[in-house]
């Protein structure tokens, strides 16, 4: 694994096959590490990275606060997970790529194409996050971490964090900067050294700025009505992958592809093939 060093933040990644560009940003909400693609729900049992690789560079990475990422307190939104997902591809001397994001992944891959999209050759929503459920289930877990944090502190929220191993989809109290503080002392030293009512506006601004809709998340729809990128989206359909945002996504992004295909059709004979179908179509 290679580490780059972005807006002042470690990012682990690492570079699978050859050919064109596909950067992928990982499944997993707030455990995004690049192990998810191949062990994580139906990316395990498609086995992407099985098949991918034969005709792509994949660049896979830890979103930052996640896997062994750096992190750093402040209001994070989808845009400093666009800037970390471009200061890789500048690091790595690409001038474009595909993108492809998987479950919360397909936020920031969404918000990149709107940000730089003279970098993004087309882009691979796999499961896009939302729905009401989704949106309640999000404001939750920032609700509990922060209900922890004021009651016993931030000194408290590292012993959890260090000693549970658990991401913060697993057990909120420890927080979005769990890994981090398990990874980093001097990063955990700080963090709880902090005033809790500051943290507690980085904690609810993040919140705000992620989980602001009861449909996919991520860039305005105006924004997204403007764009000229060819776009696959796959749906998911369960209580954080509702099907309902990946049909808003088909309306939004005006050169998209739909495949209309539910997710126990979508199976390792299927699924690497019609995403193959689409990167070398769009590639040609």
């Amino acid at each position: 694994m290679a580490v780059a060093i972005i807006d002042g933040i470690a990012t682990r990644y690492e570079v699978v096959g050859s050919g064109p560009p596909l950067l992928m940003y990982a499944p997993a909400g707030f455990d995004a590490s690049l192990e998810k693609w191949s062990s994580q729900g139906v990316y395990a049992r498609i086995r992407l990275m099985e098949e991918l690789p034969k005709k792509y560079s994949c660049i896979i990475f830890d979103r930052r606060e996640c896997g062994k990422s750096g992190g750093r307190v402040e209001r994070v939104t989808w845009a400093h997970y666009v800037a970390q997902g471009k200061g890789l591809l500048d690091h790595l001397g690409i001038a474009r790529a595909h993108l492809m994001g998987g479950c919360m992944g397909c936020c920031p891959v969404a918000a990149f194409g709107v940000m730089h999209p003279e970098i993004v050759i087309s882009m691979i929503l796999y499961w896009p996050v939302g729905g009401a459920k989704y949106r309640l289930t999000c404001h939750q877990r920032f609700a509990t971490h922060l209900a922890f944090a004021q009651e016993k502190g931030l000194e408290e929220v590292v012993k959890l964090a260090a000693s549970s191993g658990k991401s913060f989809g697993e057990d909120p109290r420890g927080g979005p900067w769990a890994a981090v503080i398990r990874n980093d002392p001097d990063f955990a030293a700080a963090f709880a050294k902090q005033n809790v009512e500051q943290y507690r506006f980085a904690v609810t601004g993040t919140m705000r700025a992620l989980f602001d809709r009861d449909t996919s998340p991520g860039p305005e729809p105006e924004d997204m009505l403007r764009l000229d990128i060819p776009t696959l989206i796959v749906p998911g359909r369960d209580a954080s992958h509702a099907t309902s945002a990946a049909r808003y996504l088909e309306e939004c992004i005006p050169k998209s592809e739909y495949w209309d295909m539910l997710p126990d059709a979508q199976t390792e004979a299927t699924a690497p093939a019609r995403l193959m179908e689409f990167l070398d179509k769009t590639s040609a």
